[in-house]
């Protein structure tokens, strides 16, 4: 019977591939009408429909094949359907997922609703690097996007957002060469280019249409491209390129002025300048030799930079103290990083105050214009010499930029003069102050570690997550440590402490019950709700976000600990642990 079985299956399958053949051989003599509609499938259906067809067909001839055939239908749709959806899927991305302990379907059981919001609130929020070095790896793995009520564009956008308001030019370069994005995402491109320009360095901003292997179609990339090829003196390509897109129907006057000229074209020098762009704007300055431009409330950040970068900016020297619009203008540039905090406060030391104002800072600033109360403030953080009132007049103008959203005006002045001023001096009303705008109190990320043995999260076990120990001489040495902890009646375990043994229990170091009275943990209390849904549903791409979103704008090693606790155990359950690892030699060891 069972022989009699497979005869019929592969009968049945002889006769499937050779009416396949002749449908073939017959296709391909017989010509095709490209209007009709009905006849425009894709070869794929083609050939499912006629599988499905024979299928069926030989199904009503031979019942005892219905099992089989069914199961070949079933097979020949699935394939289908993975053929279809592998052209219609677009991976984007950097890192390989095993890197990171991550997958390819890490965003398959995400909610692009719940996704959306995540970011809405991560944009309003200045975050710090460890919570971006998170949302980098989570958004940058390869890995297939997540498809519940959220597009393919949609998170591609969202990407592409993140690497605009981060802007490390160098990643987004890569992120671009490596996905041919150059036509796909020309915003991003564009970014890219303009930020370059922006400083001053053209070649670096050409570099990504010299690795690029598709032409831009795009027409800003156009015209910066060609702009690229004249820079270069590839004129002759340059101007075949140029006559070709004329031919299109091309047309920027602006653009072509200046071109015209680059190429010897045309001899008169056009002088007019544009701030429509950064090239525009570029162009202008590239042909005139005597090129003058005086920026404005009204000029944008990108221009300002460029003005910075290229030395075109006034000095200090060449500023009239009177103009108090100007000095704002100054101001607002200095706190963008488009003008230099030196020669801000040059300016401010151009000011000229009576003895009584000196006298009577804290009152006399307040009645003055804005501006010049800083440089009023600014004056008498010079002169004073008492620790306490400088650190008053300091805080009062870092305060004054903060009411007008310029506080980056004052950041590395600020520094130089708290820089001065030790620890142990800083009066106890301004140690918030003090804390707050120097990282003296903060270990740098690259300081020594240093051991205590005394202390279990301290200890040189934690090496363990550096792969500094094997899975036996781990578990000896914990025992060990517990053996002396349940003994010591004065050591009580710390939550740090109570981290570093779940994170060696979800390794799958055993650890003995006999020391499970040493502390207890109710995750359902430690992890937020929707997180504890998030590992549920293995949702690792949005888990990820969250913990970034918890992260926010505080450095790794200043969160509590027990938020650290429910980050790292909310990895635990992942699965995430290279990401873990690197974030628990942040928090527990001692580093001095």
């Amino acid at each position: 019977m069972k022989i009699s079985k497979l005869l019929n299956k592969k009968n049945s399958i002889f006769l499937i591939l050779f009416f396949l053949f002749s449908f073939n051989l017959y296709a391909q003599d017989e010509p095709v009408d490209i209007w009709n509609i009905d006849k425009s499938k894709t070869d794929e259906q083609a050939i499912t429909e006629e599988k499905v067809e024979t299928i069926e067909s030989n199904e009503e001839i031979t019942g005892q094949q219905t099992i089989d055939t069914e199961d070949l239908k079933i097979e020949s749709e699935i394939l289908l359907d993975q053929k279809l959806e592998s052209k219609d899927i677009k991976i984007l991305g950097l890192y390989d997922p095993s890197e990171n302990g991550l997958s390819m379907q890490m965003w398959r059981n995400s909610n692009g609703s719940e996704l959306k919001n995540i970011f809405t609130s991560l944009d309003k929020i200045n975050l710090s690097k460890d919570a971006n070095k998170i949302i980098e790896i989570s958004l940058l793995t390869n890995a297939n996007y997540p498809s519940k009520d959220i597009s393919f564009e949609e998170f591609s956008n969202i990407k592409s957002n993140w690497l605009i308001k981060n802007s490390n030019l160098d990643l987004i370069e890569e992120y671009l060469i490596s996905n041919e994005l150059l036509n796909e995402n020309p915003e991003l491109v564009n970014h890219l280019i303009n930020e370059h320009l922006s400083k001053s360095n053209l070649e670096k901003a050409c570099q990504i249409f010299e690795k690029s292997k598709s032409s831009p179609e795009d027409e800003y990339l156009f015209k910066f491209k060609l702009y690229c090829l004249i820079d270069s003196d590839e004129k002759e390509q340059a101007q075949l390129i140029y006559d070709l897109r004329k031919e299109l129907g091309f047309e920027d006057k602006y653009f072509e002025e200046k071109i015209n000229y680059l190429l010897g074209l045309t001899e008169e020098m056009p002088e007019e300048i544009s701030e429509n762009s950064i090239l525009d704007f570029h162009l202008a300055h590239r042909i005139n030799p005597n090129f003058a431009f005086e920026p404005n409330q009204n000029t944008s950040k990108i221009i300002w930079s460029y003005l910075s970068s290229s030395n075109l900016l006034f000095k200090a020297d060449q500023i009239d103290i009177s103009d108090l619009e100007k000095i704002s203008v100054i101001e607002n540039a200095t706190h963008d990083q488009n003008y230099s905090e030196n020669e801000l406060y040059e300016i401010y030391k151009k000011f000229q105050f009576n003895i009584n104002q000196l006298l009577t800072i804290k009152d006399s600033y307040k009645l003055l214009p804005k501006s010049e109360g800083r440089a009023l403030v600014y004056q008498g953080i010079l002169l004073t010499t008492d620790v306490q009132k400088k650190l008053e007049l300091m805080k009062i103008l870092k305060d004054s930029f903060l009411e007008e959203n310029i506080g980056n005006a004052f950041d590395s002045e600020l520094d130089k003069f708290l820089a001065n001023i030790e620890i142990e001096d800083v009066p106890s009303n301004f140690t918030t102050f003090y804390s707050a705008n120097t990282n003296k109190t903060v270990a740098s990320e690259n300081s020594e570690i240093k051991f205590n043995n005394k202390i279990l999260h301290q200890s040189k076990l934690v090496n363990y997550f550096d792969n500094g120990y094997k899975l036996k001489e781990i578990e000896k040495e914990v025992e060990n440590f517990l053996k002396k902890i349940k003994k010591n009646k004065k050591y009580f375990l710390s939550k740090k402490d109570i981290i570093f043994i779940e994170a060696l229990k979800s390794d799958g170091i055993k650890v003995s019950e006999k020391y499970d009275d040493l502390y207890k943990i109710d995750d359902d209390k430690e992890i937020p709700t929707d997180i504890q849904n998030m590992i549920i549903k293995e949702d690792i791409g949005g888990a990820l976000l969250r913990i970034a979103q918890v992260i926010g704008q505080d450095n790794i090693e200043e969160i509590d600990d027990d938020t650290i606790y429910f980050i790292i155990s909310t990895l635990n359950k992942l699965d995430i642990d290279p990401i873990r690892n690197r974030m628990l030699l942040k928090v527990l060891p001692l580093k001095v």
